[in-house]
C-alpha cells in the first residue's frame, strides 16, 4: 500500500534526490546575502551631506523620478519574470544594483541621481522574480512553507544590513562614502550569487507543463475560463496567455470581499510609500545633525523590520488564516500561495493580515494575478499624487507641507474605513441574530383552524 500511495503522489514529493531542498537552501542565502547593503539606510543623509545637494533638489526633482521609473517598468517586468523565467530578471535586478551603488559613489550631479532612482525603480519592480522564484523549485503542497522560509530570509537580510550600518556610523564613525563602497561590493557578490541560481524549466503563466492544457495533468485555474476547463481550449488570439489573464482579472474582480481588499491595498500601499520616500528628508529637516554618528535611520529600519515581521506573523515558518477575518465576508481556504515578499526600509511594506487572506483563498496564478494588478494600481495613485504635490512642475511642495498633505489623505482613508467597518458590523451582527421564537398558543392556533371556528 505504502509503495501505491508513493506513486500517487507528484513527483516532486517522491524524487529519490533531494536537489529541491539544496536549491532551497541556496536561494534563501541568496535572499539574505542580497539584502546586505549597509548603506541603504543612509542615501538620504549622502544626498543632503556629502554629495552637497539642497533639500528641494531631493524632494522635488530627485526622488519623484523613483515612482516614475517603478510604475514605467512595473507591467513589463512583471510579464518578462515569467516569460523568461526568473533568473534574467534577477541577474537585471543585481546589474541595476551595481549601477544605483556606481552612481552613489561615482556621480553627485542631480542627473546622476535621477538616473540612480531610475535604476531603483527598476530594482523595486524586479522583486517579483525572487518572490515567485521559489514556486518553481517545490510541490504545490509546500508553497507556503517555503515562501516563508525565503521571506524570512529577505527580512534577516535587512535587519542585518540595517544595523550592520547603523553600528559602522555610531561606532566607528565610518563616512557615509565608505558604507557606499562596502554596499557596491556586497552587491557585486550578490550578482555573482545570481549567476548560480539554475534557472527553472517551468514558470507561472507562460511556460507551464504540456499537460496542464492537454488534460493529462489537472488544468490550473489560468485554463478554467468561463468558456471551459482546460479541455478543447479555444483557439485564435482569445487562447493567448495575456488574453487569458485579463479575462480571468476581469472574473476575479466581480468578487466583492475582493473588490474590499484590493480597494485596502491599492489605497494603503500608495499612501505608505509616499511617506516612506520623503520621511527621512522630513528627518533630516526636524534633526540636521552636525555629526553623522547621530544619524539613526539604520537602527529605525532595523527596529521597523523586526516589528513588521512579528506583526505580520508570530511564526517564521508557516501563517495560518485568522479565523476572526471570516466573520467579515473573508473566506480562508487551503494555502495555495503565499504573499509577495514586503520589506520594509526604502522596499515596501510588511504583509498585512487581509492581504495574506486574499493569498489563501486563491491559487498561486490567481494571488500572482491579483497581488500584480493591486501593486500597479497602487503605484498609478502614488505617481498621480507624486506629480501633483512633489513634483516640481506640479505643486513642488517641500517635505513639511507634503506630511500636512498626507496625513489629510490617511484620516479620509480612516473615515472610509470606519464607515464600511460600521455597516459591515451592523449586516453581521443582523445575521447573526437568531429568529424571534414563535409564542406556542399562536402556532396552536395556526395548526387547528377547527379550533379558531369552535371559539368563535
Amino acid at each position: 500500500m505504502a509503495k501505491q500511495d508513493e506513486g500517487k503522489k507528484p513527483p516532486s514529493e517522491t524524487a529519490p534526490d533531494q536537489r529541491w531542498k539544496l536549491q532551497v537552501f541556496y536561494l534563501c542565502f541568496y535572499g539574505f546575502m542580497t539584502q546586505i547593503r549597509p548603506g541603504e539606510s543612509f542615501i538620504t543623509p549622502y544626498l543632503l551631506g556629502p554629495a552637497s545637494l539642497r533639500a528641494p533638489q531631493v524632494t522635488n526633482e530627485i526622488t519623484p523620478v523613483l515612482s516614475y521609473s517603478y510604475v514605467a517598468v512595473l507591467v513589463p517586468i512583471f510579464l518578462l519574470t515569467d516569460y523568461l523565467r526568473y533568473k534574467p530578471v534577477l541577474v537585471l535586478q543585481s546589474l541595476s544594483h551595481i549601477s544605483i551603488w556606481l552612481l552613489l559613489v561615482l556621480g553627485t550631479s542631480v542627473l546622476a541621481m535621477q538616473l540612480m532612482e531610475f535604476f531603483y525603480g527598476v530594482t523595486m519592480a524586479a522583486r517579483i522574480a525572487y518572490s515567485s522564484y521559489i514556486f518553481s523549485l517545490v510541490a504545490p503542497s509546500r508553497y507556503q512553507r517555503m515562501a516563508s522560509y525565503s521571506r524570512t530570509a529577505v527580512l534577516l537580510g535587512v535587519f542585518t544590513s540595517s544595523v550592520l550600518g547603523q553600528l559602522c556610523v555610531t561606532l566607528g564613525g565610518v563616512p557615509f562614502l565608505t558604507l557606499n563602497y562596502v554596499s557596491l561590493g556586497f552587491v557585486t557578490f550578490g550578482l555573482l550569487l545570481t549567476l548560480f541560481l539554475e534557472r527553472p524549466k517551468r514558470s507561472l503563466f507562460f511556460n507551464r507543463p504540456e499537460g496542464a492544457c492537454n488534460g493529462a495533468a489537472a488544468p490550473t485555474e489560468l485554463d478554467k475560463m468561463a468558456g471551459g476547463d482546460g479541455e478543447g481550449a479555444q483557439g485564435g488570439w482569445r487562447d493567448m496567455v495575456l488574453c487569458r489573464m485579463l479575462r480571468e482579472v476581469c472574473a476575479l474582480a466581480k468578487q466583492s470581499q475582493l473588490q474590499l481588499w484590493s480597494c485596502w491595498w491599492v489605497f494603503n500601499s500608495a499612501g505608505y510609500y509616499l511617506v516612506l520616500y520623503y520621511v527621512q528628508i522630513l528627518w533630516n529637516e526636524i534633526y540636521p545633525a552636525k555629526d553623522n554618528r547621530r544619524v539613526y535611520n539604520g537602527g529605525v529600519d532595523a527596529a521597523s523590520t523586526l516589528l513588521g515581521r512579528l506583526s505580520w506573523c508570530p511564526s517564521p515558518c508557516a501563517c495560518y488564516p485568522d479565523p476572526s477575518w471570516e466573520a467579515f465576508g473573508v473566506r480562508g481556504g487551503p494555502a495555495h500561495a503565499a504573499t509577495p515578499h514586503r520589506w520594509p526600509g526604502r522596499r515596501s511594506p510588511p504583509s498585512p493580515s487581509p492581504s495574506f487572506q486574499i493569498a489563501t483563498s486563491l491559487s498561486k496564478e490567481l494571488c500572482a494575478l491579483v497581488f500584480g494588478v493591486n501593486t500597479f494600481f497602487g503605484t498609478v495613485l502614488k505617481t498621480i499624487i507624486t506629480i501633483i504635490v512633489a513634483d516640481k512642475r506640479g505643486l513642488g511642495l517641500s517635505v513639511h507641507p507634503q506630511f500636512y498633505v498626507y496625513f489629510g489623505y490617511f484620516m479620509l482613508l480612516a473615515a472610509a474605513y470606519l464607515m464600511v467597518a460600521v455597516a459591515v458590523g451592523v449586516r453581521h451582527s443582523r445575521r447573526a441574530q437568531p429568529p424571534e421564537p414563535v409564542p406556542a398558543t399562536a402556532a396552536v392556533r395556526e395548526k387547528s383552524p377547527e379550533a379558531d371556528a369552535t371559539e368563535a
